[in-house]
């Protein structure tokens, strides 16, 4: 109730906050919703060149040893005569690998859809800190700054892969991408932690504490519920690999032995004694896969809200969906040692971790079937965020389902390291996530920028997208299965490989085609801002608080009080009403019941 008090407070001074600078009104903004747009369009800056990256080595496991122009243009003296260096190679995997998942993924995702819908969709004026948000945006730009200028080093950027393990990431002169590089690595990621736990601590602080007067907690929309949880893994995890960066630069630059012992460089015996290279693995992880979750909670919270506005009806089981987002956020702190199954880890260590793995499939599946449920006998809206939610149903279960094997220590030996792992994780994580955020990016666009984006446009973007993500992925498995390791440059010194030249040349045509194709969406995202056809209050009539506002924005989201709620999220289709859908701030009539799936 003081939260409602004080967001009243609130309502006298708002009037007095239009005196605004270009500076302070797209710079150093404190409005969430400017911070939203920031994030979002910073994330796609970062995902452009993480695509890039991508292609590039596509491009090298596909025609190794060819003279490639662009690889001249683009990498100078690390492609001489247009042929990519082998260790540029894995500079390339390394830096998009940590581009697409923390800065494109949990950035894109939590970033912009949490800070634009938890005020909007609670019913709170902005978010608890408007000064914390600001801050925790600045210090992710700065991350990136970071993470870019590392490529341009004179040695190379970091190269260890993604996950950094030491030796490599742990001895300077290792390899060309173990100095200046990987240091700059080490930098930006303990600054993008520091965002991210201040943006979290935000996110949780506004949800508990700023809901409008009748929206408890089990009339909260999906999307917050799933907000608010990864926020809370989020703080769980991230300090644990600040601990591990910490540790890698002391390692690094100050001659301690966390994680090096007996180590040979050339025949002499380096001084480190008595680290572990495995406790790096159990300090990342312990992060890294929490961190997955971070990244597919939220696109599950969007695509749960999509879906239900799309299909015209409730979501299905909604309380079985929070309790899921819940086991999930629970489950996902204790498995990760199923990364760690050919690390040495005792067999029975390891049937622990493939029993709670294996458990988590469970809140999963609920979750999948909740969301074919919701869309049966729908009266479906076949627009470009329903298409790319459904995208993502089929893109979870498909990559989920490897999972099983690989969550299974006697099954995950045989594919520990190849591109079987590639694929599961691409698809269940990378590719479901990626889906998630567009269908949020076409479904609240007009609630960020007041104007709709074209629609044929999205059909081509989903359609093309979606046959070249499978076109990429599918096939990984069975390379994966015969046996192709991941992170080599070429393969073409094993025979054993040769039958699979050509898959890695169709793969790689899949990828090239998907990557342009992502043009037709960034034309259609920042020509929309401007030509596209401006938007109604509530375009897709949907039932939460957001669509109560008014199309411009305004600081303090409400132009008089904040509404208050008398139902649930998902009022759609109720019998005794003459609409469709009934939203959160319209008042129960006589005898009618409040709906609690």
């Amino acid at each position: 109730m003081s939260a409602h008090a004080d967001n009243h407070a609130h309502d006298d001074d708002h009037g007095h906050h239009h005196k605004e600078t270009f500076v302070t009104k797209y710079i150093f903004s404190q409005d969430h919703k400017m911070i939203a747009k920031q994030y979002l369009v910073t994330g796609t800056i970062m995902g452009v060149i993480g695509v890039l990256m991508s292609m590039m080595f596509r491009m090298q496991i596909a025609w190794p040893e060819e003279p490639n122009v662009l690889f001249e243009a683009l990498l100078g003296k690390w492609a001489p005569d247009g042929v990519m260096d082998a260790d540029i190679y894995l500079a390339l995997v390394t830096i998009h690998g940590t581009i697409m998942v923390f800065f494109v993924l949990t950035a894109g995702l939590s970033g912009t859809f949490s800070n634009l819908l938890i005020p909007l969709q609670i019913g709170a004026r902005d978010m608890a800190s408007g000064f914390l948000n600001m801050v925790s945006y600045w210090l992710f730009f700065l991350s990136c700054i970071i993470m870019v200028s590392s490529l341009f080093v004179e040695a190379g950027p970091a190269a260890a892969g993604w996950t950094i393990y030491p030796p490599l990431s742990a001895l300077p002169m290792a390899q060309g991408g173990s100095g200046m590089g990987m240091t700059l690595w080490l930098v930006s990621m303990a600054i993008f932690i520091a965002s991210s736990l201040l943006g979290s601590l935000n996110y949780v602080v506004t949800v508990i504490n700023l809901r409008t007067k009748g929206m408890s907690m089990t009339r909260l929309p999906l999307t917050i519920w799933a907000f608010f949880v990864t926020a809370i893994i989020g703080i769980v995890s991230f300090p644990v690999l600040l601990s591990a960066a910490l540790l890698l630069i002391m390692d690094r630059s100050f001659g301690t032995s966390f994680f090096l012992s007996d180590i040979f460089i050339q025949g002499e015996v380096l001084h480190y004694q008595g680290g572990s290279p495995v406790l790096f693995e159990h300090l990342f992880w312990f992060l890294g896969h929490p961190e997955v979750y971070i990244v597919i909670l939220p696109a599950m919270g969007l695509v749960s809200e999509i879906m239900a506005s799309n299909s015209r009806k409730p979501i299905f089981g909604y309380r079985a969906m929070i309790a899921s987002i819940l086991a999930i956020a629970f489950l996902s702190t204790i498995v990760w040692g199923h990364h760690m199954f050919i690390s040495g880890m005792n067999p029975f260590l390891g049937s622990v971790f493939t029993f709670t793995t294996l458990l988590i499939a469970i809140p999963s599946a609920v979750k999948a079937f909740n969301w074919i449920t919701t869309l049966w006998k729908g009266n479906l809206q076949m627009n470009p965020a329903m298409l790319f939610s459904i995208g993502f149903v089929s893109t979870f279960i498909t990559g989920g389902l490897t999972g099983i094997i690989l969550g299974d220590s006697a099954l995950d030996i045989n594919v520990h390291d190849t591109y079987f792992v590639v694929a599961h994780f691409h698809l269940v994580m990378g590719i479901s996530a990626l889906y998630g955020m567009f269908a949020g990016i076409y479904h609240w666009y007009p609630k960020m920028y007041g104007r709709m984006l074209n629609k044929n446009l999205g059909y081509i973007h989903f359609w093309i997208t979606a046959v070249c993500a499978y076109g990429v992925f599918f096939p990984m498995h069975f390379i994966g299965m015969a046996g192709l390791p991941r992170r080599y440059y070429t393969n073409s010194n094993f025979p054993l490989f040769d039958d699979l030249a050509n898959v890695n040349v169709i793969i790689t045509i899949f990828a090239l085609v998907g990557g342009v194709v992502q043009i037709i969406y960034l034309y259609n995202f920042f020509i929309s801002m401007y030509y596209g056809k401006k938007a109604v209050q509530n375009p897709w009539k949907s039932t939460t608080l957001e669509w109560t506002t008014p199309v411009e924005h305004i600081h303090g989201n409400w132009p008089g009080d904040i509404p208050h709620v008398y139902r649930w999220a998902y009022d759609y289709s109720k019998p005794g009403h003459d609409v469709d859908f009934v939203p959160q701030n319209i008042p129960l009539k006589d005898g009618e019941e409040e709906l609690q799936h």
